[in-house]
């Protein structure tokens, strides 16, 4: 009869090996460099993962598990108006890239950048994953247009859906340029040209 898998073990899998992809990329990782992070034999890994693709997988589902549980929950403050909770969310991500020296990036942006052309596992946890952030902005965006009984119609998923595909360019480019510019600009400019 096999064993049944550690929770200890694949949660740290998925926060060391998950944190070491994050830090150098999921091609400059392999199997062994994940084991030695989570400190367990190479084998063990296919214990838990079939594949490294789905290894990847989980590491985006438990990244995005975290910002909903810390982040996103201000989303949903009714104490504070809808659209400043929007800046403040981004605020926050901005804080954690400027916390790692704006060095890492955002895994959803990295593993969509290394994988999306060649892992369809991959590609319907990011579409998940973006639908399900597209969906928390996209509520604050309806609520601010309800409380304002504004007569424009606007697409609030459309517009939620601008506003990442904004921000992982910002993310993109202060990885580049190692400094917040970038954010600065879409907590400056692209923000409120969006949400006006």
């Amino acid at each position: 009869m096999p064993r049944r898998p550690n929770p200890e073990i694949l949660q740290r899998l998925l926060t060391d090996g998950g944190r070491l992809v994050h830090e150098v990329g999921f091609h400059a990782s392999g199997v062994q460099d994940i084991a030695v992070a989570a400190k367990i034999p190479k084998g063990s890994f296919y214990s838990y993962f079939d594949s490294k693709e789905s290894f990847a997988s989980a590491i985006l589902q438990e990244y995005w598990t975290d910002i909903e549980n810390r982040l996103v929950t201000v989303l949903y403050d009714a104490s504070i108006e809808p659209l400043v909770r929007v800046k403040r969310f981004f605020s926050l991500l901005v804080d954690e890239h400027a916390a790692n020296n704006f060095t890492i990036g955002c895994l959803i942006g990295n593993l969509s950048l290394e994988l999306a052309n060649n892992s369809d596992g991959v590609r319907a946890t990011l579409t998940h994953i973006l639908g399900k952030w597209e969906a928390a902005l996209a509520a604050c965006i309806k609520e601010a247009s309800s409380n304002a009984g504004s007569s424009k119609r606007r697409d609030a998923h459309q517009l939620a859906a601008i506003m990442i595909d904004s921000f992982e360019g910002a993310t993109l480019r202060s990885k580049i340029e190692r400094n917040d510019n970038a954010f600065q600009r879409f907590i400056d400019i692209t923000l409120p040209h969006i949400l006006t």
